[in-house]
């Protein structure tokens, strides 16, 4: 009798279900972090008893920001400046507003910034081309 020496073949297949684990966990993951990973200026907004706008064309708007120092941020979804002048603020929003220039600005100032700043921003926003200006306020709580 002879005897046929018996090869075991290598399995093929892959095991998937470690992968999935590691993929479920990785997943957990980032739901719990993604919120506490909020970008942006530390700014205290004025109370405002006013209703939402709505941005419309369905572009993010862009953001700037002005700190009770009087520091400029701006903030295009995807690019941060950082402290940057108003001359800089104009050069940086000319080629991000769109072709017709409707992408909605919002400026978050801090409520203890003079007026006058507000509005050299403003004028520098709109001398970038944007014809959509927003003041960005919290809600008005009732006390």
């Amino acid at each position: 009798m002879s005897r046929r020496c018996k090869k075991r073949r290598a399995m093929a297949e892959m095991n998937v279900v470690p992968y999935i684990d590691v993929m479920l966990v990785l997943l957990i993951i980032f739901m719990v972090t993604a919120p506490m990973m909020q970008t942006g200026v530390q700014v205290d907004l004025p109370d405002a008893d006013a209703s939402t706008m709505e941005s419309g064309e369905g572009e993010l708007p862009m953001t700037i920001s002005l700190d009770d120092k009087g520091v400029i941020t701006l903030e295009n979804g995807t690019d941060t400046f950082k402290e940057i002048t108003e001359t800089e603020l104009t050069s940086h929003m000319k080629g991000q507003l769109g072709d017709k220039n409707l992408r909605a600005v919002n400026i978050r100032a801090d409520s203890n910034i003079a007026y006058k700043q507000i509005m050299r921003v403003m004028v520098a926003a709109q001398q970038a081309g944007a014809k959509k200006i927003g003041l960005v306020a919290d809600l008005k709580e009732d006390k």
